[in-house]
Order: C-alpha cells, then structure tokens, then sequence
C-alpha cells in the first residue's frame, strides 16, 4: 500500500477527528491545555499502533463470531499498559486526562481501524495506518488545545511549558504556559465544554470546505484533460 496515501487519509482526507467524525467526545473533553492534548494524542497513537499490529497478524485466526470481543479484549490490554506506564511514570497527566485513559477501550477510532483495516491488511500496513491515523488524530487535539487556551486564556503551552525559571518543558503538569495576552481579555467559554464544540465544528467546517474545493479542482483538471485529448484526436 502507498505510504504517500496512508499519511494523507490519516491526517487529511480521512481523518478519524474530522471527516470519519469519530472519537469526538474525549477529543472535545480534553483539549483545554496542550499538556492533555499531546498527552491524550500520544496514548491514543501508541495503543492504536499496537492494537493494529496484533489484529492483523491474528486475522486469520480470529473466528467470525467473536472478533469484537477479541478486539475488545487486545485494546483493553493496552489500554491498561499505557493507563499505567501514565501513573507511574507522569502521574500528573494520567490524573488530568482522569477517566478518559480507560474510555480509550470503547474508543471507535481503534475499534473502527481493527475492522475496517486491520482485518484486511497485513502487518506492515496495519502499523503504518496506526501511526498515521494515530497522528492526525494527535494533529486535531493539538490544534483545537492551542487555539481554545489561546482565546479561552491568552496563553500556550499550559502545563507543559514553564518559564518562571527560564524556559523549560516540564511533565508534572504545573507549567503555566507563555501568556501571550492578560487572561482578562480572553473568552472564558472557551475553557468550557461548549468551546469544544465550537471549535470542533469550525474545524470540521474548514475541513469539509477544503475537502470539497479539492475534489472540485479535481474534476475540473480531469474535464480540462479530457478536452485538451479530443482535441488532440480532433487535430491529429
């Protein structure tokens, strides 16, 4: 399978966030700091790439009848390798993203890739799809944390940026970002769940129109290839 292709479905023409429109609800929830955000991207990366290889390379063996459960059973074994790696080693973003770690096993983008994907493809495939897949839904979360703390707070980077002592990157969850303007100028609601809704549709609005106006390019350089043909046909 063309690489090429699967890293442009997994971040843009089918991303799991903006245009399957799948695993919506943790994605809103989470994004108020780029510290959950790149922290929730990351797990989910990971647990996907790993839930892919395993489907795929049991494909063969897993009966009919019970391949959900199956599924169910594979994530649920990462997922809880993961949720505690996270309480052991940055107990700070595992008690951020709180209950929202274990959901990852309901999660449809990992059970949507294991049936629409995995049990179709080999290995190799199935890895490249999870990390692809896996880093457009990480590109979205990092997109919607940064533009929602910038209007919600005025800053960036809350709780994984520190400069109170220079600029540093710290993992324990009490950076307070780069302030970019006072927080009183800020819109508050954007640090509250409607702010993700708002700003999940506008990105999936942008998304649809370039979708669309790409497709709509498409067609019109095909037409135009086509004319330029029998015209040539015409001529000759």
């Amino acid at each position: 399978m063309n690489r090429k292709q699967q890293f442009r479905e997994g971040l843009i023409t089918n991303n799991p966030v903006l245009v399957q429109q799948i695993g919506m609800c943790a994605t809103m929830a989470i994004t108020t700091t780029l510290f959950n955000g790149i922290g929730m991207g990351l797990s989910v990366l990971i647990i996907l790439t790993c839930c892919n290889v395993v489907v795929a390379a049991l494909r063969k063996i897993i009966p009919e009848e019970i391949r959900l459960a199956i599924f169910v059973v594979v994530i649920a074994g990462f997922v809880t390798i993961v949720d505690l790696l996270l309480q052991a080693f940055i107990p700070a973003l595992s008690e951020s993203l709180g209950v929202f770690i274990p959901l990852i096993v309901v999660n449809c983008i990992i059970i949507g890739r294991a049936e629409a994907f995995c049990q179709k493809n080999t290995v190799k495939d199935s890895f490249f799809d999870g990390i692809f897949q896996g880093l457009g839904y990480t590109c979205v979360l990092i997109i919607m944390c940064v533009f929602r703390e910038l209007v919600g707070s005025g800053r960036f980077g809350g709780g994984l940026i520190d400069i109170t002592n220079g600029f540093r990157f710290t993992l324990d969850g009490t950076g307070g970002g780069i302030q970019i303007f006072p927080a009183d100028y800020g819109m508050g609601i954007m640090n509250l769940p409607f702010g993700g809704f708002l700003t999940l549709g506008l990105l999936i609005g942008l998304m649809q129109y370039a979708l669309k106006k790409g497709e709509k390019k498409k067609k019109l350089e095909e037409r135009a290839a086509k004319e330029a043909a029998a015209m040539k046909e015409v001529e000759e």
